[in-house]
């Protein structure tokens, strides 16, 4: 089967961000199948065009079976949302003249957010005869509603009907979480299939050590509280801040925020208000670096903003944080706290509440043979439960059925 991925957020395992679908494609390639991916060729997580030259069309054998194209986007992504949103339709279309020029696909993967690469992925389908399948990471526009990100009423309209009408349109639609699947059914999507987020244990091969780890300061001694990931509006990051307000006179616990995002400098210029000494900020890491940046920490911190959407979500951190041994402070309530406390693997604190947070930090620090067990618990749930190899399979099994029953359609 030869699959299309058109995604314009899409990094590889040697660039910062969420690796799921390069890890997923790597999966599918070893199952005997092909993958084209149509990305940006700027990162959405830092807005820049890193290493890959901002051209109209640049393609590369990124692997056996896996071809990459990256296709021109305007590039200020972070300067604004109504920027943000020009970058969105510069993608669609670049995407969408790339998707023409590939050949013989089968089967047409679309991906949100942002929801608006959706509307390519179905009219390449379409234009194609291809099966597509579409895949929600987020609930989008909801959640920017949600955090007041979107407040056009014309962009909500529009974004509303898109999102309904490529859920009705999809042969398929997968969600990355158990919470997503009510609200796409009421939205319009008929076969809805569950891919969740999940981990490679066997990526996380220091798993439970913590090894020197060049954090650019001597953190020796140290019980090092890490959040790995976006620096966005959604992510509360200021709770953090609070908390390691709250604990700056206990000069054991430093805090490590590793990742970019719009909401970046004003996080910087609110740690130096509050003079913390505690708080080190770090450039985004590969993937494939990340894996000792977790295992140099002592717990691993996973937070949002007390939105009640926000209890639906899976974020994937939270499985990597499980693999690698570590326990998680878990600032998200909903479905991925079930999981956490299911598995033992750390603790919850309210969204929000910088003080609960503080408390499970010092909890941790001083119960070290609980901290080390709560992280084998989580790797040895995410092993029989959320093992990227079992969920390659199930995805493999989603896009077979799909094809299966688009071919059944068209002959019956």
């Amino acid at each position: 089967m030869h699959i299309l991925l058109i995604h314009q957020a899409f990094v590889t395992i040697s660039e910062p961000g969420g690796t799921r679908h390069h890890e997923l494609a790597r999966a599918l390639v070893q199952k005997g199948h092909t993958i084209t991916i149509i990305a940006s060729a700027v990162s959405y997580l830092t807005g820049q065009a890193g290493k890959v030259k901002i051209s109209w069309k640049t393609i590369d054998n990124l692997e056996q079976g896996i071809t990459l194209i990256r296709v021109y986007t305007y590039p200020a992504l972070h300067k604004s949302f109504v920027h943000r949103v020009i970058s969105f339709f510069s993608f669609m279309l670049t995407s969408f003249l790339a998707g023409l020029a590939v050949k013989g696909v089968d089967l047409i993967w679309g991906t949100s957010p942002p929801i608006f690469q959706g509307f390519t992925a179905w009219l390449a389908a379409r234009l194609k005869r291809a099966v597509f399948v579409f895949e929600v990471r987020d609930l989008w526009p909801a959640f920017a509603i949600a955090v007041g990100v979107l407040k056009n009423p014309v962009l909500i309209r529009l974004s509303l009907w898109l999102e309904s009408f490529l859920y009705s349109q999809a042969n398929t639609v997968i969600v990355n979480s158990p919470g997503f699947i009510e609200h796409v059914r009421l939205k319009g999507a008929n076969q809805i299939e569950l891919i969740p987020n999940a981990a490679d244990p066997d990526m996380f091969m220091n798993r439970g050590l913590k090894p020197a780890f060049d954090w650019g300061v001597n953190l020796e001694g140290k019980f090092i509280c890490l959040y790995a990931g976006a620096h966005g509006l959604s992510n509360d990051l200021e709770v953090i801040l609070e908390s390691a307000k709250i604990l700056k006179n206990d000069r054991d616990i430093v805090f490590i925020l590793v990742g970019d995002g719009k909401e970046k400098p004003k996080l910087r210029q609110k740690a130096r208000e509050f003079d913390l000494n505690n708080v080190i900020f770090l450039t985004p890491v590969p993937k494939d670096q990340m894996i000792g940046v977790i295992a140099g920490s002592d717990a691993c911190i996973a937070i949002l903003k007390p939105i009640e959407l926000y209890k639906t979500t899976y974020p994937n951190k939270v499985f990597d944080y499980m693999a690698a041994e570590k326990p998680v402070i878990l600032a998200i309530d909903g479905v991925i706290r079930d999981v956490v406390e299911k598995a033992n693997a750390g603790i919850f604190v309210p969204p929000g509440d910088p003080d609960k947070m503080s408390e499970a930090i010092l909890y941790l620090k001083n119960h070290p043979q609980e901290t080390v067990k709560m992280g084998m618990n989580g790797r040895e749930y995410v092993i029989e439960n959320f093992n990227r190899a079992f969920i390659s399979d199930q995805l493999e099994e989603v896009f077979c059925d799909a094809m299966l029953a688009s071919r059944k359609k068209v002959e019956g």
